[in-house]
C-alpha cells in the first residue's frame, strides 16, 4: 500500500491560568492597533469580558466590540459584524468566547477584505482560492469554553438563513495567527455548558479516530484527547473550579479540532441540520446522537474501538465501551432524545437529505445514505 495524504497542524498556542495578561502583547505582535472583539450575547455583559477589554485598555489597545452572536451564528449577523468593523476602520479580530463566537469572529475577518459573497467560499474543492488572501484580517483567539475546538481550526460554521443549512466556510489564513487558552476563563461555566462543550471534544476526537482516512499524527492526538475527556470532564462538571480538569479539557479541546483533520463522521452529519433546523445546541446534540451512530457504524469500528476501550483502560472491548458512553453521559444528565432539545419528528424527511449532503458524511466509515440517516433520526428523535 502507497500512503499518501497532505497534512496541516495548528498555530502558535499560548497555554496556561492566566495568560489572558498577554492578550494586549498578543496584538502588537500582530500589528493590531485597532483590533474587534467579537463575542456571544451570554458573554457580552459578563465580568470575564469586562476584565478582558480592560486588560486591552490598560495596554493602551482601543478595542471594538461586537457581542451580538447567537448560537448557531449565521449570515445576518455576520453581515452586522462585518458592518460595524468597517465602519470603525478596525485592522484585526479577537475572537472571544466558545464555538459560535469564535468561528463568526473568524469568518468576519475573513471576509472583511474580499468582495465576493461568503458562500462562495464554502469548503467544497477548491472553492477557498477564490479568496483574496491579503483581504483577510489577522486573527487572535481566546476560548472561553472546553469543546470545539475553534481556535485551531481554518473554517468557520455559518447558517444560511435562506435554505437553513449549516455550511462550513474554509481557508488556510483563518487559522488564528495566535491562540491563547486560559483554562481560568472556563471556571464560570455552568455544568450543562461544561458537559455539553465536554462531550463535543470527545465526539470529535471519536469521529476522527473512526474515520477511515489515513492520518496517523491525527489518530494518535484523537487517543489521548479521549483520554483526557475520560479523566477531567466529570470533575470539571462536579467542581467548577478545578482549575487542573479545566485545563486538561481545554487541551482536549484543540486536540479534537486538530484531529478531526482526518475527518468526522455521522454524529456531526446528523447534528449539523438540528443545529441549522431547530438550532440545537451543537455539543449536547453531538452527545445525544452518538450512542445510536456507534451501534450503526459498529461493523466498521468494533476492531479499532477494542483498541481504544484498552488505552482508556476500559475492559469489555466495543460493548463495554458503549456502556461506559452511555454511563459518562448518564452522570452528566445527558438527555436521551433530542425531544429534550425541542426537536419533533415533522421534518425527519428533511433533515434525511441535509445529513447526507453534510460535508462529515464523507468521513464517516459506513456509507450514508437517506435510508440510513432517516433510521437514526428516528432512533435519536422518537
Amino acid at each position: 500500500m502507497t500512503l499518501t495524504a497532505n497534512w496541516g497542524y495548528p498555530t502558535a498556542i499560548r497555554f496556561g491560568a492566566g495568560r489572558i495578561q498577554e492578550l494586549a502583547a498578543a496584538c502588537t505582535e500582530l500589528g493590531m492597533k485597532n483590533p474587534l472583539l467579537v463575542t456571544d450575547k451570554g458573554l457580552a455583559s459578563l465580568p470575564i469580558t469586562a476584565s478582558t477589554m480592560d486588560v486591552l485598555k490598560n495596554a493602551g489597545v482601543e478595542a471594538g466590540f461586537f457581542g451580538d452572536v447567537m448560537p448557531n451564528p449565521d449570515d445576518v449577523t455576520l453581515e452586522a459584524g462585518l458592518k460595524l468593523y468597517k465602519e470603525n476602520g478596525h485592522d484585526g479580530v479577537i475572537c472571544f468566547g466558545g464555538g459560535s463566537a469564535l468561528d463568526l469572529g473568524k469568518i468576519i475577518a475573513f471576509m472583511s477584505g474580499q468582495t465576493r459573497p461568503v458562500w462562495d467560499f464554502e469548503d467544497i474543492g477548491d472553492w477557498w482560492t477564490r479568496a483574496d488572501p491579503d483581504g483577510i484580517a489577522p486573527i487572535i483567539a481566546v476560548p472561553t469554553t472546553a469543546g470545539t475546538g475553534s481556535e485551531v481550526g481554518r473554517a468557520g460554521l455559518l447558517t444560511d438563513t435562506v435554505n437553513h443549512i449549516k455550511k462550513i466556510i474554509f481557508h488556510p489564513k483563518m487559522l488564528p495567527a495566535i491562540v491563547i487558552c486560559d483554562p481560568e476563563l472556563t471556571v464560570g461555566m455552568p455544568p450543562v455548558i461544561t458537559a455539553g462543550t465536554g462531550l463535543d471534544a470527545f465526539v470529535h476526537s471519536f469521529e476522527a479516530y473512526s474515520s477511515p482516512v489515513y492520518h496517523p499524527m491525527s489518530q494518535g492526538i484523537a487517543l489521548e484527547g479521549m483520554r483526557l475527556v475520560k479523566d477531567n470532564l466529570l470533575r470539571a462538571y462536579k467542581d467548577g473550579t478545578d482549575i487542573e480538569a479545566r485545563a486538561h479539557m481545554m487541551s482536549a479541546a484543540a486536540m479534537g479540532a486538530t484531529a478531526f483533520q482526518k475527518g468526522l463522521g455521522a454524529v456531526h452529519a446528523l447534528a449539523h441540520p438540528l443545529g441549522a433546523v431547530y438550532n440545537t445546541p451543537h455539543g449536547m446534540t453531538n452527545a445525544i446522537a452518538l450512542p445510536a451512530v456507534m451501534r450503526f457504524n459498529r461493523p466498521a469500528i468494533e476492531e479499532r474501538v477494542e483498541r481504544l476501550a484498552a488505552y482508556l483502560d476500559i475492559k469489555g472491548g466495543f460493548d463495554g465501551f458503549y456502556d461506559w458512553v452511555v454511563e459518562f453521559s448518564e452522570a452528566m444528565e445527558v438527555p436521551k432524545s433530542m425531544k429534550a432539545l425541542g426537536v419533533d419528528d415533522k421534518q425527519i424527511d428533511l433533515l434525511a437529505k441535509m445529513a447526507v449532503e453534510d460535508p462529515s458524511a464523507g468521513g464517516n466509515p459506513i456509507e450514508l445514505t437517506v435510508e440510513a440517516t432517516t433510521k437514526l433520526y428516528q432512533e435519536i428523535i422518537i
